[in-house]
């Protein structure tokens, strides 16, 4: 693992300088090897797995809307649709997905994305001191405080997080 800003999308560079998170870029991480999943981004960082922060893609009523939570667990869709008021929620296909944010599934960040998205963050994020997110590839994460994760994010702190039966 090498720490850098090398790895890091461009357009994720962009947000960060756009953001005043300039700073951010010496502490991006790449792996060799692409960390799709929260369960491998967390294995290759040396984290817990609920200190992934996802970015997860939906489309409430055809309209995209990101959801970010902790790595693990669910989201509870029927709470995202009574969140937002929605008829219908499903998971984003890949191309709205890559289409609304510019990133592929797998590495897409909080913020920098290439439309403006109206953004969930779901509570669980907040049991930590440090998340780690997508740089916009599926080989490079950073590290943030939530709070200052959320803000960056716009996101709007809800509990969508799928709870055991």
């Amino acid at each position: 693992m090498t720490t850098s800003d090398a790895g890091a999308h461009p357009r994720f560079a962009e947000a960060l300088d756009a953001l005043g998170l300039s700073e951010l870029r010496g502490r991006i991480r790449r792996f060799p090897d692409a960390t799709r999943t929260a369960a491998e981004a967390a294995a290759a960082i040396g984290c817990e797995l609920s200190q992934i922060c996802k970015s997860l893609v939906f489309a409430a009523d055809g309209v995209p809307v990101l959801v970010l939570m902790d790595g693990a667990s669910r989201v509870d869709v029927e709470l995202v649709r009574q969140e937002l008021g929605a008829e219908k929620v499903t998971r984003a296909r890949a191309d709205v997905v890559r289409e609304t944010t510019g990133y592929a599934i797998g590495g897409v960040p909080p913020f920098g994305h290439r439309s403006r998205t109206r953004v969930l963050a779901d509570r669980s994020l907040l049991d930590h001191d440090v998340v780690w997110a997508a740089a916009g590839t599926p080989y490079t994460v950073f590290p943030m405080a939530p709070k200052e994760l959320i803000a960056h994010a716009g996101g709007t702190l809800v509990d969508v997080r799928e709870r055991a039966a």
